[in-house]
């Protein structure tokens, strides 16, 4: 055997055993997969991928997605190899409370580690995005001689990510829209956590993959380096996103090879040394040798990819100095001047109405805002004046078509925006945010921008019946950490509404709007959105409270007159967002809510969660029905009456 292939296999089995004994020392993980796909993630790290250890946020980096984030030690061990600041400490720190190796890889949290991943069919659906992002970015700013942005996305998926749905939806896009970048590694391997996948998945992958469009190939050992890199060779020429099939053993060299009891156990110590034996492994736990080390180091080929990559930018900027200075601007997240005042409207009309002419007005001075909609764009008024189509044929385009594909919408939204370089947004039913939850919570956790934007936001959808009239939605959405929930009352607060979406680097933003016109409202007064809540009616010395979101503080205004005219004194709050208000000082919330007067909240949907703010809610803790929306209302108790009713029992 030569020297390269020892240092070759010394390299794999490096990868191996730090998997092993990392899951060991924690007691709990996944120590199957590492085992099996040690081979990919060597060849991957060392040959194929161009990245930077010094620099994980490198833009033209080529992208790798662990899908199957379960086996995260395969990451963690590969990045601590490569020179990822992840020094063998936090490998042994594996699983416990504030290491840099949590169970599933977090980004933000661990050097090198792109995407959040552990939910099934997130990764690689989320790879989608960042695919995209790349060929947009690649059509809008290369010129002949200037490819500035050109990379890959790899993926690593196991049979569960291609068993759910979503990925499924994910992978149908990927094929239509033509991502030749995108190079997806299926773990296939035969076993999921029931036992054999024979009990529940034996369908034909590859001929599923080909009618979504895809280059399909198979790899029958993953212990072979050279057929590996072949078929990453034909998969990188042809012009179709690629799923390579690569026949594994989960747990490979151990007793418990090919066998459940590989994935989601520690070996034990028993059949650790029995490994160590098979794989000729004499190295105590956490032991590398020196010259593996040596071997594996990608610091100095990684700067000298980027330093390449920066003299390119400098010749580029000399040539397109525009295009240059714009695309910068953009892959630093920097916003550009968006427009402060909102356009005018002559009439009422529903927010989602509104939403679509706040995109009309900001989409043109926001060269990478780029949005689409799951099939419902003439509803969610989701595509600006002049806004173009994405395809194949027009990749400048900024208009995504999602089709009936909800979960996968939110997943590629997420890695459009984690890819950097655009600004991504979507649109569907509030009611179908159920469908995309797994990716919102992963945008809130992850910290991405996205924007989702929900209209046909209560049982004011009347007919359309209680299949589709949102009552849960609302306070569901703002139970989640990190997501900002906006429910704007009229035009100018959804105005501004987008303003703190788009400002907002934070974290996602969900817009819910109405499907129904609804007044307008004084647009110097709307303008105390952008704090989460403001006083919009206010009485001397107000002996109650009236505080609503969206449509039902047109509701609240009436109720106040009509109290008005039994002399009452009623201060109306205008509440579009709980988040936004609450990051507001004390003093403020304290000024438009104070904890002593009495309050009813207003808002139909459920009345958990409103306690915090009022004494008394009317809301609506049952389905909805299906009629005619104002007969809707009434029947369901939301009327000027019913509301001045239970302000006056406070009172």
């Amino acid at each position: 055997m030569t020297e390269t292939k020892d240092l070759t296999r010394l390299s794999v089995n490096a990868i191996r055993f730090l998997a092993i004994d990392a899951v060991e020392k924690a007691k709990s993980g996944h120590p199957g997969m590492p085992m099996a796909m040690a081979p990919l993630a060597y060849l991957l790290y060392r040959e194929v991928m161009r990245h930077n250890p010094l620099d994980p946020n490198w833009p033209d980096r080529d992208r790798f997605v662990l899908s199957a984030g379960h086996g995260s030690m395969l990451l963690y061990a590969i990045l601590h190899l490569t020179g990822y600041n992840l020094p063998l400490e936090e490998l042994k720190r594996f699983r416990q409370w504030g290491s840099k190796t949590p169970g599933h890889p977090e980004y933000g949290h661990t050097p090198g580690v792109e995407v959040t991943t552990g939910p099934l069919g997130q990764g690689i659906s989320t790879a989608v995005g960042m695919a995209l992002a790349e060929k947009k970015l690649a059509a809008e700013f290369n010129r002949p001689g200037y490819e500035v942005v050109n990379h890959y996305t790899y993926v690593l998926a196991s049979d569960g990510d291609l068993m759910e749905g979503v990925s499924g939806e994910a992978s149908s896009l990927a094929g239509h829209w033509r991502l030749s970048k995108l190079i997806v590694f299926w773990d296939n391997n035969h076993i999921s956590i029931d036992g054999s996948t024979d009990l529940a998945f034996t369908e034909d992958v590859l001929a599923r993959y080909r009618a979504y469009g895809w280059h399909t190939l198979r790899v029958e050992d993953a212990n072979d380096l050279e057929a590996l890199r072949h078929a990453i060779r034909l998969a990188q020429l042809d012009e179709r996103p690629s799923l390579i099939a690569v026949r594994s053993h989960i747990g490979y060299g151990s007793p418990k090879q090919d066998s459940h009891k590989a994935h989601g156990e520690p070996l034990g110590p028993e059949a650790v040394e029995a490994t160590r034996k098979n794989l000729g492994w004499p190295y105590p736990p956490f032991e590398v040798p020196e010259e593996v080390y040596r071997h594996m180091d990608m610091r100095e080929k990684g700067r000298a990819w980027q330093e390449a990559w920066e003299e390119l930018m400098e010749a580029y900027a000399r040539a397109y100095p525009d295009l240059h200075q714009e695309l910068l601007r953009r892959l630093k997240g920097g916003l550009p001047s968006l427009p402060e005042e909102p356009p005018a409207f002559d009439k009422p009309v529903a927010t989602r109405a509104a939403s679509g002419k706040a995109l009309d007005a900001i989409a043109p001075r926001m060269p990478e805002l780029l949005g689409g909609s799951a099939d419902l764009t003439p509803s969610n008024n989701t595509q600006a004046q002049g806004m173009a189509d994405f395809s194949p044929q027009n990749p400048t385009g900024r208009y995504l078509h999602f089709g009936v594909r909800e979960h996968a919408m939110g997943a590629i939204l997420n890695g459009l925006n984690l890819h950097g370089g655009y600004r991504a947004y979507g649109g569907t039913f509030l009611v179908f945010s159920d469908y995309m939850r797994p990716a919102i919570r992963l945008a809130a956790l992850m910290g991405t921008p996205t924007v989702f934007v929900f209209t046909h936001d209560t049982i004011a959808l009347g007919e359309d019946g209680p299949t589709h009239q949102p009552v849960e939605h609302l306070m569901s959405l703002r139970a989640m950490p990190n997501l900002w929930v906006i429910r704007p009352a009229d035009a100018y607060e959804t105005f501004y509404a987008w303003q703190v979406a788009l400002r907002r680097k934070e974290g996602p933003t969900a817009l819910i709007l109405t499907r129904q016109v609804v007044p307008l409202l004084s647009p110097e007064k709307a303008k105390g959105a952008l704090k989460g809540g403001y006083i919009l009616e206010d009485a001397e010395d107000p002996e109650g409270i009236l505080v609503a979101t969206g449509s039902e503080v047109h509701l609240a205004l009436k109720a106040r007159a009509l109290l008005a005219e039994k002399g009452r004194r009623v201060r109306v709050v205008s509440l579009p967002s709980f988040e936004l208000f609450e990051a507001q000082p004390e003093e403020y919330r304290r000024k438009v809510l104070p904890p002593g007067l009495p309050t009813v909240a207003v808002e139909a949907g459920a009345t958990l969660g409103w306690e915090r703010y009022a004494h008394k809610v009317v809301g609506l803790d049952r389905f909805g029905a299906s009629a005619p929306y104002p007969e809707v209302y009434e029947k369901l108790g939301f009327t000027p009456e019913r509301v001045a009713g239970a302000l006056e029992e406070l009172l």
